[in-house]
């Protein structure tokens, strides 16, 4: 076993836990549950909430992080993937965490991993758990990274379980059918404890799943649910004994409102001292880099990671409720194991002009690959070699009432954002 000390550097770290295993990805709790109990850190928080789903998953643990702050409690917020730097992964009170209490909790999950391989992933949920203890934080809000019944976050002792959605994604490690996603999402409910579901209409694996390990499920549309105006939205749901309770006129997030809806379900059972005055603050503070973030400048632009179809349904809806006087172009530039035709067709109603570009790296792929598996959806489009020149492009031709959707993955939008901020230098 070959272990490392804490004079490394983060990256030299981060590429050390790279070669660890030889899988990127090894589905299973036994081996990450074996270390984490080792290391007691099953319970790392007196509050655990665990969020799953195919997409709403990052907007959902900022706006509880968020709203939980607001409460008064010391939170911890573990994401992935990370835009720019991997501290972003693990946060406490919106902070990220220093390159310090990284590198030692590493050293600490190396030294207690004995001669057990983890993957990359095992090895930062392991450490967000560990800083989450060590900071002694009042609540932890994880996000479940694949799926749920497999997934490392998995193994921890959840006090109430999420799931935001449920949609095509991931099938060649959770099945190729919408059945077989749910029920796989399902997994981190607990027995006897509430599970929340954003999605209306569940399926039928994960309602039977629910019922089997009797976890008391509510449903979006069912026990909760919310209406949204032009400069406010309301709520209504269920408290933990049962009552209606209802919201007027909360502000209007800068987060999805449906995944909002969500989590003041989910707050309802574990924290109920929350206020309306909480809820309103943490929603106003709320702020997730890369969803439906804006910028006015060199542009007018919206920059989403959104990846699946499922999310482009989403963007494409929360757009059609703010029509513009321009025209609105659209950059993808998408991962090979992505489905972009589907992407496309919910974008394609609401774009005038595409511009697609090609990623770099072992997953990504050439702008002549993304359009070949595009054809036929679209008309003429144009074709960059690099999100840079598509940018550098599109600086030149676009009119100040005109908007630029960016999106596709969080590799398109970090490159975007870093050619936006050498704008601002230049």
């Amino acid at each position: 076993m070959q272990n490392m000390s804490n004079n490394k550097t983060l990256a030299q770290w981060l590429e050390y836990l790279e070669s660890l295993h030889p899988s990127e990805i090894d589905l299973g709790l036994a081996r990450v549950q074996q270390v984490a109990t080792a290391m007691n850190l099953l319970k790392p928080a007196p509050l655990i909430i665990m969020v799953a789903g195919t997409n709403g998953k990052g907007s959902s643990v900022t706006l509880c992080g968020s709203i939980l702050q607001q409460a008064g409690m010391k939170v911890g917020r573990y994401m992935s993937p990370h835009l720019h730097h991997y501290n972003e992964r693990v946060s406490i009170n919106g902070s990220p965490v220093a390159d310090a209490d990284l590198i030692e909790s590493f050293v600490a999950i190396d030294h207690a991993r004995g001669d057990i391989l983890l993957t990359y992933f095992e090895v930062g949920t392991l450490s967000a758990l560990y800083l989450f203890a060590k900071h002694k934080v009042d609540a932890a809000v994880l996000e479940v990274g694949l799926g749920g019944r497999l997934d490392a976050v998995n193994i921890v002792a959840a006090d109430i379980s999420v799931v935001t959605s449920i949609g095509l994604d991931h099938q060649d490690w959770l099945g190729d059918d919408l059945a077989s996603i749910a029920f796989e999402k399902a997994g981190i409910f607990r027995r006897g404890l509430p599970a929340i579901c954003g999605q209306r209409e569940p399926q039928t694996t994960l309602i039977n799943h629910a019922q089997q390990i009797e976890a008391p499920l509510y449903v979006k549309g069912q026990a909760f649910d919310y209406d949204e105006q032009a400069d406010h939205w309301c709520w209504q749901g269920k408290t933990a004994t049962g009552d209606p309770i209802r919201y007027q006129r909360l502000p209007l997030p800068s987060l999805p409102i449906e995944n909002a809806a969500t989590v003041l379900q989910a707050l309802q059972f574990v924290k109920p001292s929350v206020t309306l005055a909480h809820i309103c603050e943490g929603m106003r503070l709320a702020q997730l880099p890369g969803r439906l973030q804006q910028i006015k400048t060199p542009f007018n632009a919206i920059l989403d990671v959104g990846h699946n179809p499922q999310a482009a349904q989403l963007l494409a809806a929360r757009l059609r409720l703010k029509p513009i006087k321009g025209k609105r172009y659209a950059l993808l530039a998408m991962l090979a194991d992505k489905d972009p035709k589907g992407v496309v067709a919910h974008l394609k109603p609401i774009v005038q002009d595409w511009h697609l570009a090609g990623i770099g790296g072992y997953r990504g792929q050439t702008v002549a690959q993304l359009q070949a598996s595009v054809e036929g959806e679209l008309g003429r489009v144009s074709g960059h070699a690099s999100i840079e020149q598509a940018l550098d492009a599109l600086q030149g031709i676009m009119k100040e009432e005109d908007q630029l959707i960016i999106v596709g993955s969080f590799i398109t939008v970090a490159k975007a954002q870093d050619w936006i901020e050498e704008q601002g230098n230049g």
